[in-house]
Order: C-alpha cells, then sequence, then structure tokens
C-alpha cells in the first residue's frame, strides 16, 4: 500500500524561466559574486577569478556526479579564494557571498501551475510528502521553497547540501523513509531527471514516476533508454490518478 510519496524540487515543482539560457545565467551569478567580494574588501583581478571559479565548478560538479555526494557552493567559492592565496571569508561574509550569487537566478523561478492543486489532493488521500533536492546551496533552496509557499507541505526536506549526499545515492532516501516508518516498497519517487531521480529510486527500491513537463535536457538525453522508468507523467496534475490506480491494483 502506497503510504508516501518523495518529490525533487527544480523542474519538478518549480522551473527557471531561463532554463534554456543557462549559458547567460551562469555568467552573470559569477560576476555578481565577484562584484560583491569586491565591495567587501577582496581585491581580485576579474578575469582571473572568473576563469578559477569556472574551472572549479567544473571539476566539482563533474566529481559530484562521479561519486554522488555534494559540493557545496560555499566550497567552491572558499577553494578558488584560497587558489588565487586569498584568505577565507568569514562566515557572516560567505553567507553573504552566496546570497549574492544565488540573488538573480531566484528571480527566475516559478511554481509549476499544478503543483499546489496535486499537493493538495495527495495530502487529502493521506499520503505523507516529502522533498530531496540535489543543490549546492541549502539556503538558496530554502529561499526558493519558501518563494513557491511549498514548505507546509513536506516533512522532511531534504537538501544535498546540507546532507553531503546526492542523489542517486539510495542511502539519501532513507533519511525520508526512516523517519517516516515506511519501507522503500510503500513510496513513490517523482522527478524530472532519469540519472538522479530515477535512477536513485530504483537503487533504493522505491517506485517512480518521472515527470516529463520540464525533462528535455542534455543529462535526459543521454540516459533516455538505460534508465526506464516504471511510469511517466506530462504534468503534475496526471499524478494523483496515477497513484490511486496502482493502491487499486495492490487491492485486488
Amino acid at each position: 500500500m502506497l503510504g508516501g510519496v518523495i518529490f525533487d524540487l527544480g523542474s519538478t515543482l518549480i522551473y527557471s524561466t531561463g532554463e534554456k539560457n543557462w549559458g547567460a545565467i551562469m555568467p552573470r551569478m559569477r560576476a555578481d559574486l565577484l562584484h560583491f567580494l569586491n565591495a567587501n574588501g577582496y581585491a581580485l583581478d576579474p578575469a582571473e577569478f572568473l576563469t578559477r571559479l569556472a574551472e572549479n565548478y567544473a571539476a566539482f560538479d563533474q566529481q559530484r556526479q562521479t561519486d554522488w555526494v555534494e559540493y557545496t557552493t560555499a566550497y567552491l567559492i572558499t577553494q578558488t579564494l584560497k587558489d588565487l592565496g586569498q584568505p577565507a571569508p568569514p562566515p557572516a561574509l560567505l553567507e553573504s557571498a552566496r546570497r549574492a550569487y544565488y540573488a538573480y537566478s531566484e528571480t527566475l523561478y516559478t511554481v509549476l501551475p499544478d503543483a499546489h492543486a496535486t499537493l493538495c489532493r495527495l495530502r487529502a488521500a493521506g499520503l505523507k510528502l516529502g522533498l530531496i533536492s540535489n543543490a549546492s546551496d541549502n539556503e538558496n533552496v530554502q529561499r526558493l521553497i519558501d518563494q513557491a509557499q511549498l514548505r507546509d507541505y513536506f516533512d522532511p526536506i531534504i537538501v544535498s547540501a546540507a546532507v553531503g549526499l546526492r542523489k542517486p545515492n539510495p542511502r539519501i532516501f532513507d533519511l525520508v523513509l526512516k523517519p517516516w516508518g515506511l519501507q522503500a516498497n510503500e513510496c513513490v519517487m517523482v522527478g524530472d531527471t532519469l540519472g538522479a531521480d530515477i535512477l536513485g529510486a530504483q537503487l533504493a527500491g522505491l517506485r517512480h514516476v518521472w515527470l516529463t513537463a520540464y525533462a528535455d535536457h542534455p543529462a535526459n538525453h543521454a540516459h533516455r533508454g538505460n534508465i526506464l522508468p516504471e511510469a511517466e507523467i506530462a504534468s503534475l496534475s496526471d499524478l494523483p490518478a496515477l497513484l490511486e490506480r496502482w493502491s487499486a491494483a495492490e487491492t485486488k
């Protein structure tokens, strides 16, 4: 019997209106970070800083995709400054630097139009709802959750930056299943990314649903045909009926 549903966040419950244009958004974010640091006591050569930041980002991103652990934005900034012979920022300054880094991108996110209605239906059906997000900055995710007014639906909320693990590492799902007291096969993972959400659910023994509304990105193209979801839906509004069919089939 199904008892809980775990959701991804980005491109599942919220999406960025700049999703197809990260090639322009990321340079803006890095420039904003550079401006903040230089305005707060650092004397950084722009070209040198931006080059090293981009190199470190690429290296850390490759590594976290390989070993399924999280490399945080705080680590990225601190390591980049260290590489350039600069001191690590104190905690308060580092927090403000991260906020400056994400400020522009956060203005681009909006909640999927059917997210609230779907979550209300699932909650009314008595299902537990949880959230697991792969992201390199916990506070950034928490702000996005509040911006979309999603917090009240979920318990627990797990962010990879806060726990050090990333989907598809099956251990991250235990952080939801254990508090719920449910077995993996009693829960469903819903997400847009085959290599993280669907593979992670498969490795952890959860049922799984691939949401395709905002799933047209290169990572999924690489896995299409190799990682096979149990079910696909084009809209969140399709989810309640699907889960009702699964529950009805289990009671026969």
